[in-house]
């Protein structure tokens, strides 16, 4: 397993001149969650999205996966790390040039007579760096950890601009919602106006509930622009996520209607292999291990072979000149003014960066699984007492608007009814949002499916 190859790196002193990297406590997954799971859930679905049972929910965050821009640069970093690898394994082939020089002379011989010459002289040499200590295999293994990174990061862009375009599209469904709940409630009012009008016009209620009433139709009348505002926004969002100019977006079915997934399970354990940021973190350490390693070889001796043979023609040889020479060169650094011990340094340095940074990663990930569990059972227990608060104040509603219409209470009783029912309502579907929302969270703390690279790059 990853986590199981990275500890003796993470404990690994140096033994090379300058460079020894800090030493970074491995970290020790939990034996279980804090927070109960739905043991019957299973993994995480590469395709999560799918669960909530909306296709166009499922369409959007396929869009945004395939047109996002970040997503387009992320694969573009992939190209270039692959192309790195390529470049440092080149280092360990030999070279080959070919090259000719041909011209015409006129010189003077011994005798003070002119000699005129046609002559060409081609040659191949071939040069070849013996990696006697592995200086260039390190350099090779980084450029390859390097390039697994870059995929890494790569699902991680993908699986970070899922979980924003599911999110935000349920965010909009819970606009949608609420938009309706002050829509039904300004029809409400606009009934308890009219009924206020016609009292008042009989002189069986005092002139001010006629203008309490007018007040309460302003107000929620108010609320319907502001939605409505956010909404546009909301959709420009989620076109500008997907790599399109702002415009409408497709909706599927209500915010009531979509399905709440189960919770899924899994061991803490488990999630060192399913996170693409944590693979990535690893990657990267792994990367600048192997850097450092390179580094430290820069003091030891560099072995070079060369060959090279060509041809010596010319109008004064009557046949052309066999030209060879064979040799190798073998170069030890003794003095560079610090220039090879500060590179290691700069190695070690960034290979402290780089354990610190999986040690951060591997802790955040923990955090925000168990947050993720704690927030969807907080917001699920709170979901059933609002259900209940919220029909209890529908009831208490209508009690109040009968009363009133058989002109046994003041229109104070009602409309305090209407702020209670338009608080509850609004209420109730933030926590709906926010239960569906948290699910999404907890896909994309999960690793949303993630299998490795290989799978998800398709590369």
């Amino acid at each position: 397993m990853r986590a199981a190859l990275l500890l003796p790196i993470l404990l690994l002193g140096a033994c090379a001149p300058g460079g020894k990297p800090q030493a970074v406590v491995p970290v020790v997954p939990p034996a279980a969650w804090r927070s109960p799971a739905d043991q019957d859930a299973g993994p995480v679905d590469a395709q999560w999205w799918q669960s909530f049972g909306d296709p166009a929910l499922a369409r959007l965050v396929e869009r945004a996966i395939a047109g996002n821009p970040d997503v387009a640069i992320a694969a573009g970093r992939v190209r270039e790390a692959r192309a790195n690898v390529a470049l440092a394994r080149s280092q360990l082939l030999p070279t080959l040039d070919a090259g000719i020089a041909a011209g015409h002379s006129r010189t003077v011989s011994a005798f003070g007579t002119p000699l005129n010459q046609d002559f060409a002289q081609p040659q191949l040499s071939a040069g070849y760096e013996v990696d006697l200590f592995g200086r260039i295999a390190d350099s090779v293994r980084a450029s390859r950890a390097a390039f697994l990174a870059s995929q890494a990061a790569h699902d991680s862009v993908r699986l970070a601009v899922a979980g924003a375009a599911a999110s935000q599209y349920i965010a909009l469904l819970g606009l949608d919602a609420r938009l309706r709940v002050a829509k039904e409630t300004l029809a409400a009012r606009a009934d308890s106006l009219r009924i206020a009008q016609s009292r008042d016009r009989a002189g069986y209620s005092p002139k001010l509930e006629l203008q309490q009433a007018r007040a309460e139709y302003d107000a929620t009348a108010q609320i319907i622009p502001q939605i409505e505002t956010a909404i546009r926004r909301s959709e420009d969002g989620l076109s500008q996520l997907a790599g399109d100019t702002p415009g409408p977006i497709e909706r599927g079915a209500p915010l009531a209607s979509l399905a709440v997934p189960a919770v899924p399970a899994g061991l803490p354990s488990a999630l060192l292999e399913r996170r693409p940021d944590i693979a990535q973190a690893a990657d990267q350490l792994a990367a600048s291990d192997a850097a450092l390693s390179a580094s430290r070889k820069r003091f030891l001796p560099q072995l070079r072979l060369g060959l090279s043979g060509g041809l010596a023609i010319s109008s004064l040889l009557a046949d052309p000149i066999t030209l060879w020479q064979a040799g190798g060169s073998a170069l030890a650094p003794i003095f560079a003014g610090g220039r090879l011990r500060a590179g290691v340094e700069v190695a070690a340095g960034q290979r402290d960066q780089a354990a610190f940074a999986y040690r951060r990663t591997v802790l955040q990930s923990f955090r925000e699984v168990e947050d993720a569990l704690a927030f969807i059972k907080g917001v699920d227990d709170q979901i059933a007492l609002a259900r209940h608060q919220r029909d209890t104040l529908a009831e208490g509603l209508r009690l109040a608007t009968n009363r009133y219409r058989a002109g046994y209470s003041g229109y104070l009783e009602q409309l305090d009814a209407q702020r209670g029912l338009l608080s509850a309502d609004l209420a109730l579907v933030s926590l709906e949002t926010d239960a569906l929302t948290a699910r999404v969270q907890l896909y994309q703390a999960l690793g949303g499916g993630w299998t490795g690279p290989e799978t998800l790059s398709g590369k």
